[in-house]
């Protein structure tokens, strides 16, 4: 069965049968061991296993992490396109935004788009 997420994401939703297949691999695998009592009575916390320097090294806080803003940030433009190229690159998958620019650059160094003065 196939369900929509709110994000417009098909999302296959296997059948009871089909669940019961994907726990019999699981079980089988001898890398994906079932985690017992045992197991959680012998786990420490993350700070007492790992140290107080690791585990704060290794949190971030919120928003963007440092250093990750560009010193140039790209600028938003309207573009008219026609329709079938807008559909090819929109059919080249995320990030053909990106795409378009790396095209447009590399025009540019190649010298068969010139700056316009």
């Amino acid at each position: 069965m196939q369900i929509t997420s709110k994000s417009g994401r098909k999302l296959h939703v296997p059948t009871e049968a089909e669940d019961q297949a994907i726990n019999a691999g699981i079980a089988q695998d001898p890398d994906t061991p079932e985690l017992g009592a045992e197991f959680f009575a012998k786990a420490k916390p993350a700070p007492e296993a790992l140290g107080q320097q690791v585990v704060a090294a290794l949190k971030r806080g919120r928003g963007r992490p440092v250093g990750s803003v560009a010193e140039q940030t790209k600028e938003k433009v309207n573009l008219r396109l026609d329709p079938d190229v807008l559909d090819a690159l929109r059919a080249s998958g995320r990030g053909w935004h990106t795409k378009v620019n790396d095209l447009l650059r590399a025009d540019i160094k190649a010298g068969r788009l010139k700056a316009m003065s």
